[in-house]
């Protein structure tokens, strides 16, 4: 028989809070967190905003030394994973660490570190490299630091697939466990790109919204919308078998599922144009989960803002869950946070775990006008509380990339 997985702990920084319960709660009241960038002046440049990281003081967290040596995307994903440890209760020094492991996952990496190393190198010759260079900056890094830092023996993977990483991360993780190879994975992802190299890597394929209204920028399903806007930040979830946390009583947020992963195989960077490649992961989620289309209340939608996106997306839902696709609710929080890249998927799995416990799903903000296309029922402008029985997330990510999991409420046995 197959091993159930819950969710004992969470940990985040993004643009909308610095630590879960803020998050949660400014998701929930729709708190928009994309503004001006600051990282770098842009006040010419056609790409204006960005969501960022927000009154945080890293050189309280982090030495002199490891601000150098650690690249922004490290230092963020150690600090979702400190307070998803700390959440749970788990301590380390009491567990077989083989039977641990960490499965972590940017989209891009050290990009900031790369861009500025190349500078460097420019400027004074390539010998005058940091010796800290290639550690800092290469994608595996974030699982090989966390995993250093609280001893983890077992796998250690960082699984890359664009904008679907932490997702595929989460739903490996979740399968490691269920079939027995371990009994916990700290699962995640993080992304720091707002630097002016990522910004123009995605605006210069016209990917990214470059309209002078923050709260007119990240509309995902409306009928202006005109692209992405770019986010930072980490989510962290730990990832344990059920006997294991009930024996040990930790908190438990919900339960993971299921898991669908597939592949458009159409384009580099847009989606399959009908949606095929979605859907069958969205219904791949649905039957690894034991249960019916008609059983899902809620979808956390990948709504990135984009003009293909959306009404493929869109497209997708409906041909996976037909009449039901009008019941249930959807809603893209990247509205609130912009998108997080290899990130995003780590923090909307929180978004969904945290639908479950609180019955609440949280709102698309800032659309105006639906697209034609783009029909269903998006929770437009403010979260509702309504039951949330099971939740699914999808990330969808350039290489035709597609990721879905699905969340269970917990519900405490007697």
């Amino acid at each position: 028989m197959k091993r159930r997985v819950v969710i004992t702990g969470l940990g985040a920084i993004s643009p909308i809070g610095n630590d879960v319960p803020s998050m949660w709660s400014n998701a929930m009241a729709g708190v928009n967190g994309i503004d001006r960038i600051t990282r770098y002046d842009a006040s010419q440049d056609p790409v204006k905003f960005a969501g960022e990281i927000k009154n945080y003081n890293f050189e309280e967290k982090f030495d002199k030394k490891e601000l150098k040596r650690m690249d922004r995307f490290i230092q963020l994903a150690l600090l979702a994973t400190e307070e998803a440890v700390n959440d749970s209760g788990i301590d380390f020094t009491d567990k077989d660490t083989s039977r641990c492991g960490v499965y972590y996952s940017s989209g891009i990496g050290g990009l900031e570190t790369i861009a500025t190393q190349e500078d460097r190198a420019q400027e004074k010759g390539y010998h005058r490299l940091s010796p800290f260079f290639i550690p800092s900056s290469i994608i595996n890094l974030s699982a090989g630091n966390i995993a250093i830092k609280y001893g983890i023996h077992g796998s250690v993977i960082s699984h890359v697939t664009a904008c679907a990483s932490s997702t595929n991360g989460i739903g490996e993780a979740f399968r490691a466990i269920r079939d027995d190879y371990l009994d916990l994975v700290i699962a995640g992802g993080s992304e720091a790109c707002v630097i002016p190299l990522g910004i123009w890597g995605f605006a210069v394929m016209q990917a990214l919204n470059k309209g002078d209204d923050k709260d007119y920028a990240s509309i995902p399903f409306d009928e202006n919308r005109s692209g992405f806007v770019f986010g930072e930040g980490a989510g962290t979830l730990i990832l344990e078998e059920y006997e294991q946390a009930k024996a040990r009583g930790a908190k438990i947020y919900a339960e993971v599922v299921g898991y669908g992963s597939t592949c458009d195989a159409s384009h580099i960077t847009g989606p399959d144009p009908v949606g095929a490649g979605a859907r069958d992961c969205m219904l791949m989620a649905v039957k690894d989960a034991a249960i019916k289309p008609e059983d899902i209340d809620y979808i956390n939608a990948h709504g990135t803002s984009t003009p293909l996106n959306d009404k493929t997306e869109t497209m997708a839902i409906k041909a996976a869950f037909k009449e039901h696709a009008y019941k249930l609710n959807v809603s893209s929080t990247k509205s609130m946070t912009g998108h997080l890249l290899g990130a995003t998927g780590a923090v909307e799995a929180i978004f969904i775990a945290l639908a479950t416990r609180d019955d609440f799903v949280p709102p698309t903000i800032n659309t105006k006008t639906l697209d034609p296309l783009c029909d269903l029922n998006y929770t437009l402008g403010s979260g509702i509380k309504r039951k949330v029985n099971y939740a699914i997330s999808n990330t969808l990510g350039f290489g035709g990339h597609n990721a879905t999991i699905a969340i269970k409420k917990y519900v405490e046995e007697e």
